[in-house]
């Protein structure tokens, strides 16, 4: 157990750029606006190689979104057999996020921990939001956290499960109940260029 648990000491120990093999989906977006699905080899703090259909031009700044990672962006530094490598371009701040949550997947998987949330959460700066409930009348709710898939919000209004929903300009339905509030998931997932804590729903 003990060696199993050594990458939660060290990895922050490590060389800045330390890579490691993980495969996490994900979505790109080139230049030119189109988009593609992908799939990480390895990451780092300040890089990925991913497995994608269309590669982009050396020195393309692409914008991506990985499952339990969340948005990123940077520029195509080199072509790899099946893909190619990103250079993250990201603050401080995201490089240190995007460690912490290296470790945790690198050590959930060695200890057969099961899975957590599937996207990452953000709390956006605009809080307060309208929402539209089938068969009902709008109510202005807080929203708690956001993701591409879907959002936590605080009510008082109580619809049931599968109910549909609009949260601002989102279509999605309520899919859990929890004290003071409840999850909707949207029909669609939203943008990962346009995921931010700027976002409006």
């Amino acid at each position: 157990m003990k060696s199993m648990l050594k990458p939660i000491q060290k990895f922050s120990e490590r060389r800045r750029h330390q890579r490691v093999e993980i495969a996490l989906l994900g979505r790109y977006m080139l230049e030119d606006k189109r988009e593609f699905p992908c799939q990480t080899t390895d990451m780092s703090p300040g890089g990925v190689a991913v497995v994608a259909p269309v590669r982009g031009e050396i020195g393309e700044r692409v914008v991506a979104y990985f499952d339990q990672i969340g948005r990123i962006e940077g520029k195509i530094v080199r072509h790899t057999e099946r893909g190619f490598a990103i250079q993250m371009s990201l603050p401080f701040a995201k490089r240190e996020k995007i460690a912490i949550q290296l470790t945790w997947l690198i050590n959930r998987a060695a200890l057969g921990m099961p899975e957590d949330r599937r996207h990452e959460r953000i709390v956006p700066h605009r809080r307060h939001a309208i929402l539209k409930i089938e068969g009902d009348r709008e109510h202005v709710v807080k929203l708690i956290d956001v993701s591409v898939s879907g959002a936590a919000i605080s009510t008082a209004a109580k619809p049931a499960v599968g109910t549909k929903v609009v949260l601002g300009q989102t279509s999605g339905h309520v899919v859990r109940m929890f004290d003071g509030g409840f999850a909707v998931s949207f029909d669609k997932m939203l943008a990962p260029e346009h995921f931010d804590e700027n976002i409006t729903l």
